[in-house]
């Protein structure tokens, strides 16, 4: 039968794209999909069959613990963020987990730059404005977020993949760009061009504009909360395209509503689909006077284009195989916990 894969938590639609690619390569593939909005059960036998494992909810769990995989040489995340996946528990095993980094980085890039607009030129309020008089509503005041951007800073938190392209996009617009990232060696400044803060604190203080881009850990969790903000340049655009929690929503709140911050536009939040019953997603369905025109939100869509949707798919089933067949650990997230293994 060749290779057998097991994908959980699939929520594509037709499964006919990841079977066709698997039988490129002669090998089969077990899909199951969630249940009730649950991660997927996954029968003992399919477990134990298993030798690659895909997972492809960002919010989803992998319903079993990893012993019950005996087979599984390696795990994969089908996207950007691992943080589903105890990459920890897998490489005491000594089974890699990877993830597909590379699918939608202009995609996100293009959806973090395309937010900042939307608050900065009024685009959206604009069009609901007219939409609800295009009479009365024939005005440029009706947008309270509107400025230049020429000279404004355009922070990074997070100058990995999509966080370059982003700052390179922001540079396009004659924005200065300042990043943070301890991740990043001494000199990648240098190399890049950009000008680095020291500290999340530094960058806030200059930040006209904050873009995250970094991946959800337990250091990144509340990484912009009540702390953070109230450090903040007043008048701070936060855009967050990464993780929904390493925004604090209820700092958010306060920040928005106190003034300190301008306004926001989240593509990711703490709860998906959107919590009606948070006070901040509240005012916002309730059009609130105070937050019109500061907050917009697009569905967890930013890696979204047919062709990213594509190259993601392909390279999820790929990837896997490429392990299984020559070894090759390129894209794996938990290397650390496989070098203290060996």
């Amino acid at each position: 039968m060749g290779r057998r894969l097991l994908l959980v938590n699939y929520l594509h639609g037709d499964d006919s794209f990841e079977r066709a690619v698997a039988a490129e390569h002669g090998a089969h593939v077990d899909i199951l999909r969630p249940t009730g909005g649950n991660a997927s059960e996954i029968p003992a036998d399919l477990a134990a069959a298993a030798e690659g494992l895909i997972s492809y909810s960002a919010v989803l769990k992998i319903a079993l613990p990893p012993e019950a995989f005996p087979k599984v040489r390696c795990v994969l995340r089908s996207g950007v963020g691992y943080d589903t996946i105890d990459g920890v528990a897998w490489g005491a095993r000594g089974i890699p987990v990877f993830n597909v980094p590379d699918y939608g980085t202009s995609e996100v890039a293009d959806h973090a730059i395309a937010l900042m607009l939307a608050l900065t030129r009024g685009t959206t309020v604009y069009h609901e404005a007219l939409r609800r008089d295009p009479r009365k509503n024939w005005t440029y005041t009706v947008a309270p977020t509107v400025r230049r951007l020429r000279t404004s800073v355009f922070g990074v938190v997070g100058l990995g993949r999509i966080g370059l392209a982003a700052a390179r996009r922001a540079q396009g617009f004659g924005m200065d760009v300042v990043f943070y990232d301890p991740y990043q060696p001494s000199g990648f400044e240098l190399a890049t061009g950009l000008k680095r803060a020291r500290s999340l604190g530094d960058l806030l203080k200059v930040a006209d504009v904050v873009s995250v881009h970094t991946p959800l850990s337990d250091e990144t969790t509340g990484l912009l909360g009540a702390k953070a903000f109230a450090a903040a340049k007043p008048g701070l655009i936060v855009i967050n395209t990464a993780r929904g929690p390493v925004v604090d929503l209820d700092a958010l709140y306060d920040a928005l509503k106190s003034g300190q911050g301008a306004a926001a536009g989240l593509d990711v939040l703490p709860k998906e689909p959107a919590d009606p019953d948070h006070k901040l997603i509240r005012a916002f369905l309730d059009r609130e006077a105070w937050l019109e025109g500061r907050l917009t939100l697009t569905p967890h869509s930013a890696f979204y284009s047919p062709a990213a949707n594509d190259d993601l798919r392909r390279k999820t089933i790929e990837t896997v195989l490429d392990h299984l067949e020559t070894g090759s650990i390129t894209n794996c997230v938990n290397r650390e916990q496989l070098a203290r293994r060996t």
